[in-house]
């Protein structure tokens, strides 16, 4: 029963996950344009560059960041799957010892 609810538990995650994959795509990168501005901020050194990658760059990226909230879902929906599988793994392990002593108690 154990098993079934974990797999049945994995395809919703995964369903999940693929239905959220193009908005996870799109938060990757605007994160990665507001990340961009930042380190041309840090690394600017006239007063209009900086005002110009701080305020423009990476507001962009933040909006586009903010306007993403449906991916926290699929990344929600890839931590579930992530923890599913190491359970699964370690039912799988307990499963193989238990076998394993049973085997040498009847010896």
């Amino acid at each position: 029963m154990k098993t079934f609810l974990l797999i049945c538990l994995a395809v919703i995650a995964a369903l999940v996950l693929l239905t959220n994959l193009g908005t996870m795509i799109l938060l990757l990168i605007s994160i990665a344009v507001a990340y961009y501005g930042v380190r041309k901020f840090i690394m600017a050194t006239t007063t209009g560059s900086k005002v110009g990658w701080g305020g423009i760059v990476i507001l962009i990226g933040a909006s586009m960041s903010l306007s993403n909230i449906p991916a926290l879902i699929g990344v929600v929906a890839l931590v579930v799957l992530y923890y599913i599988y190491k359970k699964w793994q370690q039912e799988k392990q307990n499963k193989y010892y238990k076998d394993n002593d049973l085997s040498w108690d009847k010896l």
